[in-house]
């Protein structure tokens, strides 16, 4: 079990549609927390500034997740000047859509290294000091379409699709370490992405929903809280569909 000491928490994409929400969620729950987002990121320069006001113990932290030497060097670099993370939270992700007769070797690899690569190379990086200290949270963000499919996401399901099995491999190797490794995968969540889309495709996405409505990043939120909770140690190897009923 963890000291009483403020906990950190490493959430990519920490400023996204539900990243944001996350990274706020967790550190009203008193977690120290650094945000990750790419360099030169719009939603750093958007949430830095209010971040810095309404939640002061937030870091955002710009770097490149797809690199591996990058991600080692972050997370030495936090541990050393901030503490030991007990908390990792893979949620960055991107799509490039297309059918597989028409898609890029480009727009393959480049939703493929965000999505899928990322989780290895801060997996990889966070794990050594975890089983030294005998604690750890480690929760991936996945999706409804890593479970189903998707037409024209062929990169983007199959990314989201090797969190299962990556989550349910290192969950074997660490559960005896005192840490854990689950997915939250969410189905159509309502965030700036979905409020873009024209209203009757939208409403045509909603009536596919038995629920009748769109998520809301507070409820994946209180499930990444959840996972996160030193009492949830007995859940490990999970994933936790929070869609709605659209797929079961």
């Amino acid at each position: 079990m963890e000291s009483n000491t403020t906990k950190i928490a490493l959430i990519t994409g920490g400023l996204g549609g539900i990243g944001l929400t996350l990274t706020k969620a967790l550190s009203e729950a008193g977690y120290q927390v650094v945000a990750g987002c790419r360099p030169n990121s719009s939603n750093a320069e958007k949430h830095a500034g209010e971040l810095a006001q309404s939640h002061p113990s937030v870091k955002v932290l710009p770097f490149e997740i797809s690199n591996f030497d990058e991600c080692q060097r972050v997370v030495l670099d936090i541990e050393e000047t901030m503490g030991p993370i007990s908390v990792l939270v893979n949620n960055a992700g991107i799509t490039w859509d297309g059918q597989l007769k028409k898609m890029s070797a480009e727009q393959w690899h480049s939703v493929i290294n965000t999505n899928l690569d990322s989780v290895f190379n801060l997996s990889r990086a966070v794990i050594p000091s975890m089983i030294d200290r005998g604690y750890g949270r480690i929760i991936s963000i996945s999706s409804i379409n890593g479970e189903k499919g998707q037409f024209g996401q062929a990169n983007y399901a199959a990314a989201k699709a090797g969190m299962y099995g990556f989550t349910k491999s290192l969950a074997q190797e660490v559960a005896s370490k005192g840490i854990t490794v689950n997915t939250i995968s969410p189905g159509y969540i309502e965030t700036d992405m979905i409020r873009a889309i024209k209203e009757e495709i939208r409403e045509s996405i909603r009536q596919q929903i038995p629920v009748k409505r769109f998520g809301q990043p507070e409820e994946i939120a209180r499930a990444v809280l959840f996972l996160a909770d030193e009492n949830a140690g007995f859940i490990t190897g999970s994933n936790l569909s929070i869609n709605g009923g659209q797929y079961m």
